[in-house]
């Protein structure tokens, strides 16, 4: 089912019904706050079969003539071994992460800054967009950012306590690749064995059983919520929105730079957050329907 004529990503119907959120297998970062795993009921809801994609929110971009926070700021956060642009345009390279380098005009038109382009790339999903630009879109297209909450459920495709959306296997079990994740030493050597360095086209691999693609790895995915790392304690069973305040908004998913050697949150329950000004070549969206 297609949105709106101006959202045109396929959506897809979740039911209602009630999951168990969380890390059911005890393996998250304890500072994550992925648990405890407490259930969760919610109503019926639309949600985007896969992320935002370039040509989508070009058409949004087109229509309104947005300019994002990257674009604004200058700059943005590429992966090193994507980075196109020459050596003066990075700008900065911090000490506790080295493989991100903050690249002068990287943008989500440019995604590896100078000298890069979204040629074969129109079905890939939209990157270096804040969570601001993600509202901004929502706003245009009628539709929101998904709470945490729905996110998880509609990326769990039905399988309660499971660790990914297809059951509790490793991604590569009989050595096919299940998500866009990282293989080889991470940061300095990918082995490309599921095809990907960076971002992959977002129906590739496998739907869940909801009909959701990627919902691991590829891309983190905005949510709605501010974060906290304790709010699991204290969630409400029906339809939780977050805590009221915060200062770092909710990201969902894992991306292609996970890997298990440093960053194992390509399940279905791992969190983290960002600041809503923040913007990096791995982290995108997907939107749900307004409801009245």
């Amino acid at each position: 089912m297609v949105a709106s004529a101006r959202h045109t990503i396929e959506t897809v119907t979740i039911p209602a019904g009630s999951f168990r959120m969380g890390d059911a297998r005890g393996v998250g970062n304890p500072g994550d706050g992925e648990t405890p795993v407490h259930e969760v009921y919610l109503d019926a809801f639309e949600i985007d079969a896969t992320s935002v994609t370039n040509e989508q929110f070009a058409r949004f971009v087109d229509d309104t003539g947005y300019r994002t926070e990257a674009e604004e700021f200058g700059y943005s956060a590429v992966f090193h071994l994507a980075r196109t642009a020459p050596d003066d345009d990075v700008l900065g390279q911090p000490p506790q992460t080295p493989w991100w380098l903050g690249v002068r005009g990287a943008d989500w038109r440019h995604p590896g800054g100078a000298g890069s382009t979204l040629e074969g790339v129109a079905d890939h999903p939209v990157v270096h967009v804040t969570w601001n630009d993600a509202q901004a879109y929502c706003a245009w297209a009628g539709r929101r950012l998904p709470t945490e909450a729905e996110w998880e459920y509609a990326a769990r495709g039905g399988l309660d306590g499971a660790s990914y959306p297809w059951g509790d296997e490793a991604p590569d079990t009989d050595g096919t690749w299940r998500c866009n994740i990282w293989q080889g030493v991470f940061p300095s050597s990918n082995t490309l064995a599921d095809g990907w360095l960076t971002t992959a086209p977002v129906r590739s691999f496998a739907p869940n059983d909801y009909g959701l693609w990627q919902t691991v790895g590829n891309v983190w995915e905005w949510c709605q919520d501010w974060f906290a790392a304790d709010y699991y304690a204290r969630s409400p069973r029906e339809a939780p929105q977050g805590p009221d305040s915060g200062t770092v908004r909710l990201l969902r998913g894992g991306s292609f730079l996970c890997h298990d050697s440093y960053c194992n949150r390509y399940r279905t329950s791992a969190r983290s957050s960002n600041t809503p000004d923040s913007s990096m070549s791995n982290a995108g969206f997907r939107t749900v329907a307004v409801t009245s």
